[in-house]
């Protein structure tokens, strides 16, 4: 199938900016036109299945540990409702991805700032996925650092300290250059499958043991320490949960939420290796995906909300081991979640290393010494801001607040805008209007009273 950039949007309410036949045979041969017509006998494709399962890991990671605390701050229907929230506009702003990129026949997020505002959208489109993806792999790699070497001594029996082993800095250079390294050198994102659905196993399991273990921890809280009880919780409002609530933490709400639901970053290099590709399936693609994260995200929240109320951690596993130090279950769903953690990383390579490359190296053929190269200095960046990052909820407010909200709601909105020619009035456009104004609004407001936070600290 052939295709230009001046016909791919005969269609009525899309407008192309004229471009030179060279300039559009090259371009059409790098970013084909997805549709059903798209046949690649070369490449059979990604199956749905995997399909969901990469993108499930492109969106759970880290944080889902940190929407208990969210809860805490906002109460059960304040939680419920905000997260539902955040799903369904993310489903709608891929919906209005896919519609951008099945029109345009443009198929990475930055060629869609390319060719709405050009040059100058390319570039920040790239640069807000970079430092997305950088702040997401990094608190990542935080929550390894963090509880990997507390799983370790869980299992063992003496004093190890000062080991190898037990030194979180040590065993996350490890695991960056045996396993995270080799992963994120892999050609196409679709060989990640296997471990994207083995990641999903582990997070469901990780839900399962959070619902099981809220009859393990009885409320009052009690707190074994030196062979003594203490009881750090006396009151009995201590233990009844709120259905709403809003305090000065309450800020970080929704940017966790967006940076626990952002995909996009991911779906179009899905999308692109997906098996007979087309607009619906991969809509089908990212509901399915988005609808089984939601429920995972929730139970979780809602089951750990409900072990620890009010002394609930802003990262979940801290809790637990803090009170069941050597339970076998949890010390098993720790080590398992924190592989789900890890398996998540390699994924979000892809997108942060394409857009560098197109970045800087937009003109080049491949070569794998480049390949190589980006995805070493990706790796070292990541980990040095693991090293020194000393909270994960700052991670989450301020990536959350400014990338999240821009991937999420701003940009998907604006390039719709930008790009059709439909009336204003239309669903369609009026949506991506109320979706770049929310973006807007909701990312500014997070990120100044996040910062007033830091400066009252």
């Amino acid at each position: 199938m052939e295709t230009t950039w001046g016909s791919v949007n005969a269609e009525p309410g899309w407008s192309v900016s004229a471009r030179q036949p060279e300039e559009a045979a090259e371009a059409d041969e790098a970013s084909p036109l997805l549709s059903n017509e798209l046949h690649r006998p070369e490449a059979p494709g990604v199956s749905f299945g995997f399909s969901v399962f990469n993108l499930m890991n492109a969106i759970m990671g880290s944080g889902i540990l940190g929407l208990a605390y969210v809860m805490a701050n906002t109460g059960i229907l304040g939680f419920s409702f905000l997260l539902l929230a955040v799903a369904v506009v993310a489903s709608y702003s891929v919906h209005l991805l896919l519609s951008m990129c099945v029109h345009s026949a443009v198929t990475s997020y930055e060629d869609l700032g390319l060719f709405a505002f050009g040059l100058p959208g390319k570039v920040v489109v790239a640069g807000t996925i970079i430092i997305q993806n950088i702040g997401a792999m990094s608190s990542y790699l935080l929550i390894i650092k963090t509880e990997l070497p507390a799983a370790i001594s869980a299992f063992l029996h003496g004093d190890y300290t000062g080991s190898w082993y037990l030194d979180g800095q040590t065993l996350l250079i490890i695991i960056c250059v045996g396993i995270v390294f080799p992963l994120a050198l892999l050609p196409k994102i679709g060989f990640l499958g296997y471990t994207s659905s083995l990641s999903f196993f582990f997070m469901a399991f990780f839900a399962l043991v959070v619902i099981i273990k809220k009859w393990s921890i009885p409320c009052p809280l009690m707190l074994n320490h030196v062979g003594q009880c203490l009881q750090i919780s006396n009151a009995t409002d201590d233990c009844t949960p709120k259905l709403f609530h809003f305090s000065k933490e309450s800020v970080y709400a929704v940017p966790t939420m967006a940076f626990s639901f952002l995909c996009h970053t991911s779906i179009l290099p899905i999308y692109c290796e997906l098996q007979s590709p087309s607009k619906r399936r991969m809509q089908n693609v990212t509901n399915t995906a988005i609808a089984f994260s939601f429920l995972i995200y929730f139970v979780s929240a809602l089951f750990g909300y409900l072990t620890f109320y009010d002394k609930v951690e802003s990262e979940l596993l801290r809790g637990y081991s803090r009170y069941l130090p050597h339970d076998a279950v949890v010390m098993t769903v720790k080590l398992c979640l924190l592989l789900a953690v890890l398996l998540t990383v390699p994924l979000i390579h892809f997108p942060a290393r394409k857009a560098l490359m197109m970045i800087f190296f937009s003109n080049f053929p491949f070569s794998w010494i480049r390949h190589f190269s980006v995805t070493l200095a990706l790796n070292a960046i990541i980990v040095l801001l693991a090293i020194y990052v000393p909270d994960i909820s700052n991670v989450f407010g301020v990536v959350g607040a400014s990338t999240s909200t821009c991937l999420i709601f701003v940009f998907p909105g604006l390039f719709y805008l930008k790009l059709s020619t439909e009336d204003f009035l239309s669903w369609k456009k009026f949506g991506a209007f109320v979706l770049l104004i929310s973006g807007i609004l909701v990312g500014n407001f997070s990120l100044a009273l996040i910062i007033f936070d830091w400066i009252n600290k």
